[in-house]
């Protein structure tokens, strides 16, 4: 009985000196992380004005409008340089809150240096130059928020779902960019919204360096490596099987889809005349499908094997490839449908269905990833499929110039099959994608007890 008695309860009472600042850090860690990817996902509100100011200011061609967007994300090719960068240099004792920071600035400078820019001299050239450099800043960015989540997901309490919280973010800031971009693009000039973007951006470099690193509650374990070391480190990671396969498998399922974008645009704005609010609200549309896919995934479907989600999606995508070669073939269109619903509709969710791949992927990726090497990891996954999305634009300019002009466009239905085929392919070798990933932690302890 005395034993009994002297044993300790098994539960302790709370500290509330210990959870309050807990939870003050996590709250501080999400401000950020909210504010960063919201940032990300409104980023298309300026893009929408590039578009239009391309096309209507700069008088470019279809594919040359294409070949510009794609040429434009460049670097974000480069992203596994900025995360061994983050990784290995520290400013100040923090290595995730200084590239923000950067990132925002080199993103405002661009876009205000395109909107003071004087009609006379702006050209086709220097634009690309400008877009380059905000592009430059925004990869930084991301690269560090992708980072902070890849760190704090490997802790064992209130991290889990973090994943999904930056998802749904970044959704809520597209839906809101895309809606005052359709709004605004025939209310106010392409200079006014660069403008307004590179004011958003100024905000959100004053608060990202008024927060202390510290009160992120990052994970404690990581070491600092000088680039060398730690560029070796990422090096011996992507040599293992479970690390290089899924990333392969992905970026080529991404690449080998010949991109449309520029034809669709022109095919729907010039032959269908569609108003440019009616693509405002198409876009919106994925974006709220894009935040509705955050909270299922999260709530229904984080359970599934990776290898059965991912490839779905890949299939879903096709018969939606597919939808669209009917629709310019006039099919919908016979049956009583407006053009503008279907724009809406459909077209809105298959331009965003190729990201809902990324969430569960990303999630596989932080399970996979060792401790330390998350932002060059992350970042040299997120640079695969940047590059796979110029390959993909390159080769859609191709398949376009054969097949489809701005004044015919005929050949455009067949261009959208051989689209939804190539998007099939990726499909035959989709054992690269694990069906169920052990965290790393979990891996190395079996292996220990082996």
């Amino acid at each position: 009985m005395e034993q009994l008695t002297k044993r300790k309860p098994l539960t302790e009472p709370i500290n509330d000196k210990k959870v309050a600042p807990t939870r003050s850090k996590g709250r501080k860690r999400e401000m950020l992380l909210g504010l960063g990817f919201w940032i990300q996902g409104f980023r298309c509100f300026p893009w929408l004005a590039v578009i239009f100011f391309l096309k209507d200011g700069l008088r470019v061609d279809p594919s040359t409008l294409q070949i510009l967007l794609n040429s434009a994300n460049l670097p974000m090719v480069a992203k596994p340089a900025y995360g061994l960068l983050s990784d290995s240099y520290y400013f100040f004792g923090q290595h995730r809150i200084p590239y923000i920071a950067a990132g925002a600035l080199l993103q405002a400078v661009s876009w205000f240096a395109i909107a003071s820019s004087p009609s006379s001299t702006i050209s086709f050239f220097t634009i690309t130059v400008y877009l380059l450099l905000g592009n430059l800043g925004a990869a930084i960015v991301e690269v560090a928020n992708d980072a902070v989540v890849a760190e704090c997901a490997k802790q064992p309490t209130n991290n889990s779902n973090l994943q999904s919280f930056a998802w749904v973010a970044a959704a809520v800031g597209g839906i809101s960019g895309n809606l005052a971009g359709g709004l605004s693009v025939d209310r106010f000039s392409p200079r006014a919204m660069f403008l307004f973007f590179g004011i958003l951006l100024i905000l959100q470099f004053f608060i990202t360096v008024s927060v202390s690193e510290k009160s992120l509650n990052l994970p404690k374990n990581q070491s600092k490596h000088d680039i060398r070391s730690q560029f070796s480190e990422l090096l011996l990671v992507l040599r293992r099987p479970e690390i290089y396969q899924p990333i392969i498998w992905f970026s080529a399922s991404f690449a080998v889809i010949p991109a449309l974008t520029g034809s669709m645009f022109y095919y729907q704005t010039e032959h269908l005349n569609i108003d440019s609010s009616v693509l405002g609200v198409s876009k919106v549309f994925g974006q709220i499908t894009m935040l509705l896919w955050g909270v299922v995934y999260n709530r229904h479907l984080k359970s599934l094997p990776p290898r059965t989600l991912i490839s779905s999606i890949q299939g879903t995508m096709a018969v939606l490839m597919i939808s669209d070669a009917l629709f310019v073939n006039g099919f919908y269109r016979s049956m009583g449908v407006p053009d503008s619903l279907y724009v809406v509709v459909v077209s809105g969710f298959l331009e965003v269905i190729y990201f809902f791949k990324i969430l569960p992927f990303s999630v596989l990726m932080a399970k996979l990833c060792p401790p330390g090497c998350e932002g060059s990891l992350m970042a040299f996954v997120m640079s695969t499929i940047a590059l796979a999305f110029i390959v993909s634009g390159y080769i859609g300019v191709t398949l376009a110039s054969w097949v489809v002009t701005e004044t015919d466009v005929s050949g455009l239905p067949n261009a959208l099959v051989i689209q939804a085929v190539c998007t099939i392919v990726p499909l035959i070798w989709s054992s690269y994608i694990p069906d169920s990933p052990k965290p790393e932690a979990e891996a190395e302890g079996q292996k220990k007890e082996e």
